[in-house]
């Protein structure tokens, strides 16, 4: 895990957001509800918006050495990258987790968070 989030350093934090998702796609069926539970905050066996949105946004959080909210060119090792806010970040998660959300109840199921990424 270590590699990983030393090589999320090194891109954008669009980039990071879309690794971190990609992390999902490797999820085996048998191991979907204990990938669930890493999310899920409240254990009702279901992810709210603002779960997913806490879970995905550890490496960003990471990455904001100052604790301001803003991932700049240097926290993100990036020389020309585009300052990037955790408003940013959340808005964009809230995107993807309505794509994810299949069956639209505002939540995600362990199968809904365990599948590939909708674009």
């Amino acid at each position: 895990m270590h590699w990983f989030l030393h090589a999320l350093k090194k891109t954008s934090p669009g980039v990071a957001a879309s690794a971190l998702m990609l992390v999902s796609f490797a999820v085996s069926a048998q191991n979907q509800n204990d990938y669930l539970a890493s999310f899920d905050a409240d254990g009702d066996k279901r992810v709210s918006l603002e779960e997913f949105q806490r879970a995905m946004s550890w490496a960003f959080e990471q990455m904001d050495k100052n604790g301001d909210g803003i991932l700049s060119p240097e926290e993100q090792l990036v020389p020309k990258a585009k300052t990037f806010t955790l408003k940013e970040h959340h808005d964009r998660l809230a995107i993807q987790f309505g794509k994810q959300d299949r069956n639209h109840d505002g939540f995600l199921s362990a199968k809904e968070l365990a599948a590939p990424p909708q674009m």
